[in-house]
This record gives C-alpha cells, structure tokens and sequence, in this order.
C-alpha cells in the first residue's frame, strides 16, 4: 500500500469517527431536548407544605448560662399539587429554630414516594438538650415568654427528584419553612418537664425547590 493510500484510508477512518461522534451528540442532545420538552409542558408544580399542629413538652430557657431546652412534636402535611407527576422525598430533616439560630437537632423524616394530588403526613419529634444559645436570643425569649407567645420556624432541608412516567429526574434541593406561633394559656417563663400543650396551627409553609 503506498504511502497515499495510506494517508486516504486515515482520512477516512477521521471521517467516519468525526460522523459517529456527531450523530451520538446529536442523538443526546435530541434526547435531552425532548425531556425538557416534557417537563415544560408538564410545568411541575413545588408541593405544598402545611404545619397543622404542634405539642410542647418542654419549652424553657436558663440565663446563666444561656441555654435553651425544646422537646415538641409537631405534624406537618405535603400535598403534591401535580396531576401527572410523582415526587420522590429523600434525606429531608427537620427542625426548629429561633431568631435565625437551630435549637434542636435535625430529625430524619423517612424517605417516602407522593403520587399524584396525594398528601403525607408527618409527625416527627424535635429534641433540642441544653442547647447554647446567644445572651440576646436568651433575652428576647424570655420577653415573649412573658407576653405569652413565642413565634419558632420549622424548618426541612433535603432533596426531592421528580417522576414523569418511568423518567426520574436528578436530586433538587428542598427547603420548607414554617413559621409556628406557640401561644400559650397565659404569660409564663417556659414549660418545663410535665403536662404537655397542644397547639393548633395549620400554617401554610414557603417551599424553595
């Protein structure tokens, strides 16, 4: 073979390899175009997120030093809004905070599959021991304790991936919000260990995907 017939075959073996790569791009972004396509058309709604009730065991503060001690549970609903699409709900913890500042440990919800126009409901309890917390947080705590209401989020972080058919798509991130205004029966320093108080709250959630 001589050295042009060569060089031809080598040309064409880049042809043919330059070919297959572009129809196996094309093929992939023809596919990607496709799925988007759908999702568009689907238009996925976030699910709602609703706090219905919360029960206070223990709710109380100490100054020296600032430590907080919470152990509630609380009941929180997902309604998923889409009539053709499924939610998958992974890794999603849960927990209160006070002024911007956790005050209990993050409690793992289990992980759980929403069909279609289908809610879940959620009962976790939040545990928080002793937890350090700033003078100035220490400071207004006990200034809506005394007023008899104490206003804490419940908040959920975690990833949901949606269901169209038998596509799955890749892990988004979920965070919910839940503003929760504890009243109490009358102005008090706290609720220390013993009778509990249940809340009613029904607070719709801001939902962030």
């Amino acid at each position: 073979m001589t050295a042009k017939e060569c060089g031809h075959q080598e040309e064409e073996e880049h042809r043919l390899h330059r070919q297959l790569f572009s129809l196996f791009l094309g093929t992939i972004v023809l596919i990607l175009f496709i799925i988007f396509l759908i999702f568009l058309i689907l238009r996925p709604a976030k699910p709602a997120f609703v706090l219905r009730d919360a029960t206070i065991y223990q709710f109380n503060a100490s100054s020296m030093p600032s430590l907080l001690t919470t152990n509630m549970q609380v009941t929180l609903s997902s309604r998923n809004p889409n009539e053709r699409i499924g939610i998958y709900y992974q890794k999603l913890d849960i927990y209160a905070s006070y002024r911007g500042q956790q005050i209990t440990l993050p409690t793992l919800l289990p992980e759980s599959y929403q069909g279609h126009k289908e809610v879940i409901d959620w009962s976790p309890f939040l545990y928080g021991s002793a937890v350090p917390v700033s003078p100035f947080l220490t400071g207004a705590l006990e200034q809506d304790q005394n007023t008899g209401s104490v206003l804490v989020n419940i908040k959920v972080d975690g990833n949901v991936k949606w269901k169209v058919g038998t596509w799955i798509s890749g892990k988004y991130h979920l965070h919910v919000n839940c503003p929760a205004l504890l009243v109490f029966k009358e102005p008090t320093g706290g609720i220390a260990a013993g009778p509990s108080m249940k809340i009613q709250i029904t607070q719709h959630c801001t939902v962030d995907v």
